[in-house]
């Protein structure tokens, strides 16, 4: 079955989404904007609960992957190439569970998403002022992606480290992240024609303006 675009546009018309390059405050964002305006809040990777028991390897290989793994040392010591073309490959399996779970919930309330939905997808199932592109410099991107907290972040920082040689797959798995955020895909987003904010690596604290200039975009002041 088939559910054409239009449908699913009305019933993603409470649906806001974030998209971008890493380290550019999608998550902190998204955040903010919640808890502003009593958004439902759908981080990161928010449909795994769903696609890691539903997804199959005849269907969604890239989304299967991690759970397929033996060893996650696999998983880091992959060529930079392989890592960008699973990236990508699984935001687009998972767009899928990302709308589905969207419509169960966005019926009658406004919900912000940090989303891997491919910016072509998302033009076709939303509107202009319901998405945001932020993006960052690629050296931010790289560098500081182990800067955060987050669980998953240092998972993966500490299986890099039980490595044999450690430093060799901090560098591999820093080239896969290059490629990742590397120019191409940075144009792809700057030139989807959606809303963009870009942030400048100098020092400032500006989620705030960030989060005000998003909002009035959105509409939701």
């Amino acid at each position: 079955m088939i559910i054409e675009n239009n449908i699913v546009k009305h019933y993603l018309k409470n649906v806001y989404f974030i998209t971008g390059t890493a380290y550019a405050g999608k998550s902190t964002t998204v955040k903010m904007l919640a808890d502003r305006y009593g958004m439902v809040f759908c981080g990161e990777n928010y449909h795994t609960a769903v696609s890691d028991v539903v997804a199959t390897p005849d269907i969604q290989p890239d989304l299967c992957y991690r759970k397929m793994l033996t060893d996650w040392k696999d998983f880091v010591t992959r060529s930079p190439e392989e890592y960008e073309r699973w990236i990508y490959s699984s935001g687009r399996e998972g767009a899928g569970f990302e709308v589905a779970e969207l419509i169960s919930i966005a019926r009658d309330k406004k919900v912000i998403v940090d989303t891997n939905i491919p910016v072509d997808v998302l033009k076709e199932i939303s509107e202009y002022n319901h998405v945001a592109v932020m993006l960052s410099p690629q050296s931010m991107s790289v560098e500081r992606f182990f800067d955060r907290s987050d669980p998953e972040k240092q998972f993966i920082l500490s299986v890099i480290d039980r490595c044999d040689n450690p430093e060799e797959v901090m560098d591999n798995y820093k080239r896969g992240l290059a490629l990742i955020n590397s120019q191409k895909h940075y144009d792809e987003f700057a030139n989807s024609e959606f809303f963009t904010i870009v942030r400048e690596d100098d020092g400032r604290d500006t989620r705030e303006e960030v989060c005000n200039k998003i909002a009035k975009h959105f509409g939701l002041t």
